[in-house]
């Protein structure tokens, strides 16, 4: 018994065991065998300590409390990691950045970032994780598996965190608070991401052009703007996206599955965040501010697009004419226009067009609807653009001035328009003689000239 011999030893794969009782438990592995079913949800386990720890998911027991600030744990090993978040020690250093760790694993599973390794494969779809929890819950997206359910509503989660984090949606619980602005979130990866927009850290950077991230995901979804990679597909219609997200967004335009309801003028949205913007719309609400020019928005992602203006900075080029935008969009857009591609079509006539927003304004031409009024002489508008446009032929307001000469215009294409004259930019070209115009306008009229010379011809 003291000569350290191990009697057990496993037929499949060789390793050895210093009980009998071991090999049983190890064996399972290769059987598969589960010998010790809940009987709650059914689920099994090849050990009954495994068993044990999950009934607890179901009985909500936390027998282990941490002696400094009382919070309870249902395993052992929770409580362990969390008992390192009081003590400041990091012991672990990371050899390739200055990050250091509390624990080894955690340094192990880092390194993992540095060197591409991923160890972890799925036995079903070949696809490999840097961390063995990864592929845990990836392995649940095969299966269907969501043991947690939340009591408030019929939601069910992969993941007990996740539970946690959506039963605070519920209760309004912001455990997280910023030291610095006293803000508070109910996740810690939010909180973690919000002191960066105080310290300015991005660590993630773009090997092809100097941009750089807060968060690892957006330099994934921004590095597909280089390969041009659209890996999630739309199983109704095969339209592919960069980004799962966007995928989500796009489903819901076949489902129509609208679920949030504005309590102002019932209008419906399809995500819970499109309602909180919605909202601002009768609040007037609009936290956003540019810190050039004061100028206010209700999205931060207008102002991130505004201040663009001032920065000059335009990263989206067409490959076509080499045409710079300062937004992904305003490209796409441009691109149909080589394509001539029109994916929006009318319903009532058939009539094609290059935006969404043509569209939506050309339906209200068969329904007549005139939403947005003016409050000064209760003219009606068809769009809020039209509307906002209209109220400063009142208010004699000019936002957009021209950098070079001073002169202020109320709409922003006018002053597009002007700046051409002192740039001498001609970017509309008659396909029949190659003479350029400043505006589309000019051109239209232009080509009709080629078009009453042919009609003469023939005649």
């Amino acid at each position: 018994m003291h000569t350290g011999e191990n009697h057990s030893q496993c037929k499949v794969c060789q390793k050895s065991f210093r009980r009998k009782s071991y090999l049983t438990e190890h064996m399972r592995i290769h059987t598969g065998g589960k010998h010790s079913p809940c009987k709650v949800c059914q689920k099994s386990f090849r050990r009954k300590s495994y068993l044990t720890e999950h009934m607890r998911i179901h009985t909500g027991e936390k027998p282990f409390q941490c002696s400094e600030c009382q919070k309870r744990f249902s395993i052992k090993p929770s409580l362990y990691r969390h008992e390192l978040t009081h003590s400041v020690e990091k012991r672990y250093q990371c050899s390739e950045c200055p990050k250091h760790f509390k624990l080894k694993s955690l340094l192990t599973a880092h390194v993992r970032f540095h060197t591409g390794e991923k160890p972890y494969q799925c036995s079903e779809c070949q696809e490999c994780f840097n961390e063995k929890r990864h592929l845990t819950l990836h392995i649940k997206t095969h299966t269907g598996e969501k043991p947690y359910q939340c009591s408030e509503c019929p939601k069910n989660f992969q993941l007990k965190s996740l539970l946690t984090a959506h039963v605070r949606l519920h209760t309004g619980e912001k455990p997280y608070q910023c030291s610095e602005c006293q803000e508070c979130f109910n996740e810690k990866r939010h909180l973690m991401l919000h002191i960066r927009t105080h310290t300015g850290e991005k660590p993630y950077q773009c090997s092809e052009c100097p941009k750089d991230f807060q968060l690892k995901s957006l330099l994934t979804a921004h590095v597909r703007l280089h390969t041009g990679e659209k890996p999630y597909q739309c199983s109704e219609c095969q339209k592919c996206f960069s980004d799962k997200k966007r995928l989500t967004k796009h489903t819901r335009t076949h489902t129509w599955v609208k679920r949030y309801q504005c309590t102002e003028c019932d209008k419906c949205c399809s995500e819970k965040s499109n309602l909180t913007e919605h909202i601002k719309i009768h609040t007037g609400e609009k936290p956003y501010q540019c810190s050039e020019c004061h100028k206010c928005f209700s999205q931060k992602c207008n102002l991130t697009e505004h201040i663009k203006i001032h920065t000059g900075e335009k990263p989206y080029q067409c490959s076509e004419c080499q045409i710079c935008f300062s937004r992904k969009r305003h490209l796409t857009q441009h691109i149909r226009i080589h394509t001539g591609e029109k994916p929006y079509q009318c319903s009532e006539c058939q009539k094609c067009f290059i935006q969404k927003r043509h569209l939506t304004l050309h339906i209200m031409n068969h329904t007549g609807e005139k939403p947005y009024q003016c409050s000064e002489c209760q003219i009606c508008f068809s769009v809020k653009s039209s509307l906002t446009k209209h109220i400063r032929i009142h208010t004699g307001e000019k936002p957009y001035q021209c950098s070079e000469c001073q002169i202020c215009f109320r709409v922003k294409s006018r002053l597009t328009v002007h700046i051409r004259t002192h740039t001498g930019e001609k970017p509309y070209q008659c396909s029949e003689c190659q003479k350029c115009f400043i505006q589309k306008s000019h051109l239209t009229d232009h080509v009709k000239i080629h078009t009453q010379e042919k009609k003469l011809s023939v005649l």
